[in-house]
């Protein structure tokens, strides 16, 4: 590995840091099967983990500033191109020594760890995106790693977290996602405060709902858009709805009433797709 990088070879038993500030850095990988770490959560670390070369070179090349990786050789050497220059440890191993430091085996093989980046400014958000979505209470971790997803493939420019979200930096978020959680801009807030950045930026607010009066398509030639989505069974709450200037629904074949809520926010991201873009 060139440049910075530290390679530090484990295996048999798994040292304790020792004192050493690389393998210290070994700690942001353990026990991660004792309630999944997850950031938002008492004994989470606050940190994003990615999983797999394709995640990890994601996260690379995010704004996510890199602690450090832990995968068998054959992973860490697909990353070398992407780790030349970076001052962090990589731990490279077996796999049996990797599952005894992650607690379960993992089958992609490697993991990287990272800070929490500041999130962005609202307005400055808003400043240039055509379409954005909006989430409320959309608490499950693989349907938000989904829906981050589909707005990275589909042109929607940031996603807006409005109460009772799940943590979108969630390691099975970010793994659902493939990586796109790290890349697609996002930030969390109020509704007051979201609505009224939203305003000021001139979006129209489409929510979706089974009782909508318009379709997406219809949404196609507005400038900017913001499409509201809610959680699966309840959606959107009583006072999202109130805030929308549109009601938006999907057609659906009869004796169906909903979708999966990453599975409308895909159509609805697609349907609403600005002029232009194909």
């Amino acid at each position: 590995m060139r440049d910075v990088v530290r390679i530090v070879e484990l295996a048999g038993p798994v040292p304790d840091d020792g004192g050493s500030p690389d393998l210290a850095r070994l700690e942001d990988f353990r026990d991660l099967s004792r309630a999944d770490r997850r950031p938002d959560r008492p004994g989470g670390r606050g940190l994003v983990l990615a999983e797999g070369t394709v995640v990890v070179r994601r996260l690379l090349d995010s704004p996510y500033p890199p602690r450090a990786l832990l995968g068998v050789s054959r992973r860490i050497s697909e990353l070398e191109a992407e780790l030349a220059g970076l001052d962090v440890p990589a731990f490279v191993t077996d796999a049996d020594t990797m599952a005894s430091v992650v607690g379960f085996h993992l089958n992609r093989g490697v993991l990287a760890s990272a800070d929490r980046a500041d999130a962005p400014d609202l307005d400055g958000l808003l400043a240039g995106a055509r379409r954005v979505a909006v989430a409320e209470a959309v608490n499950d971790h693989e349907n938000l790693g989904s829906l981050f997803r589909n707005a990275a493939a589909l042109d929607v420019d940031a996603v807006l977290l409005a109460p009772g979200c799940a943590d979108p930096l969630y390691r099975r978020s970010v793994r659902v996602s493939m990586g796109h959680v790290l890349r697609v801009p996002f930030r969390g807030a109020d509704w007051p405060t979201l609505v009224a950045a939203l305003r000021r930026a001139g979006f129209v607010l489409g929510a979706l709902t089974p009782s909508g009066d318009v379709t997406p398509e219809s949404l196609a030639g507005t400038d900017r858009v913001a499409l509201m989505l809610g959680a699966e069974g309840p959606g959107l709450s009583v006072e999202a709805l109130a805030l929308a200037d549109h009601r938006v629904g999907i057609p659906m074949a009869a004796g169906v009433d909903s979708l999966n809520v990453a599975t409308a926010a895909a159509v609805a991201f697609h349907a609403a797709r600005p002029a232009g873009v194909s």
